[in-house]
This record gives structure tokens, sequence and C-alpha cells, in this order.
């Protein structure tokens, strides 16, 4: 196993995932969805304690001297950033997420049907074009305000 790690960051349908895995099969790395560690499982919509996702995380990365985490949740990375992961800041802009959205294949590990997700689209593409309009955690200003203040090795993408 190498020492590479990676926290990838970004709006919904940037590509995160899809960057995570290509990189998990080039490297030979876990790559770890910061979703699964955020939300609570079978309680759709209700987020653990940051303080239990934090400690989630810590626990999953303790063994692995390579890894890759990818979310939009920039607490979470940051609660890892004594690991020195280089960050990567995926913003390929609005219209991009959308279309990667609406392409995504069915996400298992997330929704019991495509159905399910389908009936969730408009909800996630509302979701997505407000990441360039809203304030707090999880937008583009808390995302840039990250970035431009991480002190470790980083590199913004526009172009996935």
């Amino acid at each position: 196993m190498n020492s590479k790690r990676f926290a990838i960051i970004g709006n919904s349908g940037s590509g995160k995932s899809t960057l995570a895995k290509w990189m998990a099969e080039q490297y030979n790395l876990e790559a770890i969805d910061l979703d699964e560690v955020y939300w609570l499982p079978d309680q759709p919509g209700v987020a653990r304690p940051g303080e239990d996702s934090e400690a989630m995380l810590r626990e999953r990365l303790q063994h692995l001297s390579g890894w890759i985490i990818e979310g939009c949740y920039e607490t979470l990375i940051d609660s890892v950033a004594d690991l020195e992961p280089t960050l990567i800041w995926l913003e390929p802009g609005e219209e991009a997420c959308r279309r990667h959205c609406q392409e995504r294949p069915w996400e298992p590990h997330k929704y019991p049907s495509k159905q399910a997700q389908d009936a969730n689209l408009p909800m996630l593409l509302d979701w997505v074009s407000d990441y360039y309009r809203r304030d707090g955690a999880m937008s583009f200003k808390a995302h840039e305000a990250f970035f431009q203040g991480w002190s470790g090795a980083k590199k913004q993408l526009t172009d996935v």
C-alpha cells in the first residue's frame, strides 16, 4: 500500500465519486464516500452528530496508509487535515453538475431503487443550483474559503 492521501470536495454532481473511484483503481487506494459517514443509516435526511461522524471517519482511516475521501462536507475533511491529505476541489460549474446528476446511474448504496433516486432528482437539482447562491456549509462560498485557507497541498479542477 502506498502513502497517498486525498480529500475531494465539491458540489453534488461535480464528479467527486467518479474521480475517487478512478483514483482508487489507479493507485490501489480505498475510497470513502463521506455521505456514509455523515448520515445515519436507515434514517434518510438525519445526520450523525458531528463528533460521531469525525470519530467514525478517523476509525475508518486509522489503519490505511493511503486513501481517498470525497464529499461536500468541509468540516469532516478539516477534521482529518492533520493527516495531510492533498485537497482537490472539483468545480466544473452549475450546468455540468446538473447534467451529471441527471445522467448518474442508480446508486444502490444511497437509494433502495432507481425510481426512488429519480424521485429525488428535482430536489437534488435545486440543491446543486442553490450551491452557488446559498451561504453556510456545503456552499460554493464555504468550499472556496475552505480551499483558499487550506495550508497543505491542493488542486482545483474545473474541467472534469
